[in-house]
């Protein structure tokens, strides 16, 4: 049995957190470890309703199967169910072409949150110590991190839970050796070959020769990190909320005013800009060209970024190529999928009929157009003769001046003749050149339904 003091504390750390409920049921991911032999014994101490699980990843040998054989008479001695499962580890990672370390813990949880749905059970339990956490906060300060890198581990994320975060590997060790509990080893975490182990077995050693409760002292560090970063994001969630003043269909608009007049602008803009999967580092070279004039672009792998005059435009990436569009005669046409839809008319000119000056209508003298007509987006250098001019314009500058960011001007459609001569900017002005007069006898009428 284990003490009555390290039960309290894993108790009370259960309690204040809301990791637990005596009437749920909880699958206890054991591997045969000193970690996980001590959280499940500590659970059914404790009177929790518990399942193991363990996974043999096949990649340790004789060891694996060691430590298979030893969960099997584990539970068989405490009266616990066990679940186990195998894995082709090797080929999964490459397959998915991932590491070892990736594919064991992707299988792994994958079987978990299979396994928490075919029992019924309410979360999984996890033996995450102190000192797991405390190895992770120094693996972020040496990789550079932010305020949530320095909270450690935490105690719940979504069905994962992790009761043992309260005691240190050196409490765990103990409470088995005065309980007489056996448990296994895994040879490779005595190797110090990765990150985290070069932590334990070379650097806390040596910060515990000038503070040999370091553990306890970063742990509760981190414990107070962790309130400071809930009063941090709600702020910069608050103020991510003001600057963001659009967002929707895959497209957003930061306001660049709310965005400087708000807290820690940068963090702001990380906290922004993550969810559309640009990098901290694409992230600092964003903040850092904000002050250099209107359009700088950035792309993430899923979305593109433009600076302009007041804003900051994000749109989700359109690989489509958009070949132009033939309509040969009249119909109606649906171009670049169901967004953009043209209904193509010819109607004689008589004194009844009325000119629309509707924006999304577009009238013009037949005898000066006739077909084919070609849709396609605008491109540089084209130019057109803004209807009631008489002199040419860039569609660029026309567009520049009715506000049109970067992304709005490549989206814009243009109709042209078959010799590209411009029509047409589409919702926008059509071309002067082939206007209606009193001597048109028929009228090319396009009415245009779209975004």
């Amino acid at each position: 049995m284990l003490s009555n003091g390290f039960l309290k504390k894993v108790s009370d750390f259960i309690n204040i957190r809301h990791l637990l409920n005596k009437d749920g049921k909880y699958i206890v991911a054991l591997s045969g470890g000193a970690d996980s032999v001590t959280l499940a014994l500590t659970l059914c101490e404790l009177g929790y309703n518990i399942e193991a699980a363990h996974c043999n990843f096949h990649l340790r040998g004789d060891e694996s199967d060691r430590d298979e054989n030893f969960c099997i008479d584990f539970c068989k001695e405490n009266n616990i169910e066990l679940h186990r499962v195998h894995f082709d580890t090797v080929s999964y990672a490459k397959l998915r072409k991932v590491s070892i370390e990736m594919a064991a813990r992707n299988l792994r949880y994958s079987y978990f949150a299979q396994l928490k749905n075919d029992i019924s059970a309410d979360a999984i339990c996890v033996a995450h110590h102190q000192d797991d956490s405390v190895e992770t906060v120094l693996m972020n300060l040496i990789r550079g991190t932010g305020v949530d890198g320095l909270t450690g581990i935490s105690p719940k994320n979504g069905d994962i839970v992790r009761p043992l975060l309260c005691v240190s590997r050196n409490d765990i060790e103990h409470e088995l050796h005065v309980a007489g509990q056996d448990y296994v080893t895994d040879s490779t975490n005595l190797v110090d070959d990765v990150v985290r182990n070069k932590i334990r077995l070379d650097i806390l050693p040596l910060m515990r020769k000038i503070n040999p409760s370091v553990g306890s002292s970063i742990a509760k560090t981190a414990m107070r990190m962790e309130e400071v970063a809930k009063v941090f994001n709600s702020t910069i969630s608050e103020a991510a909320n003001h600057a963001l003043v659009y967002n929707c269909n895959n497209k957003a608009k930061i306001s660049l005013a709310q965005l400087s007049s708000g807290p820690s602008p940068e963090n702001v803009l990380f906290h922004i800009l993550k969810t559309y999967s640009f990098t901290p580092f694409q992230i600092e070279q964003i903040y850092l060209s904000l002050n250099s004039g209107p359009g700088t672009e950035f792309r993430s792998s899923t979305h593109d970024l433009l600076i302009d005059r007041e804003y900051i435009f994000i749109e989700r990436l359109d690989d489509t190529e958009h070949k132009p569009f033939v309509i040969p005669e009249t119909g109606t046409y649906i171009v670049y999928g169901e967004s953009s839809k043209f209904k193509v008319e010819v109607i004689d000119n008589n004194p009844d009929t009325k000119i629309s000056r509707d924006r999304n209508c577009f009238f013009a003298d037949f005898s000066k157009v006739g077909f084919p007509i070609i849709i396609r987006n605008a491109k540089n250098g084209d130019r057109f003769v803004p209807f009631g001019m008489n002199g040419s314009k860039l569609v660029s500058d026309y567009l520049t001046d009715r506000k049109f960011n970067l992304f709005e001007k490549r989206r814009q459609l243009i109709l042209t003749d078959s010799e590209d001569r411009i029509l047409w900017i589409v919702n926008q002005r059509p071309d002067n050149r082939c206007r209606v007069s009193q001597s048109t006898k028929q009228i090319l009428k396009i009415t245009y339904t779209g975004e």
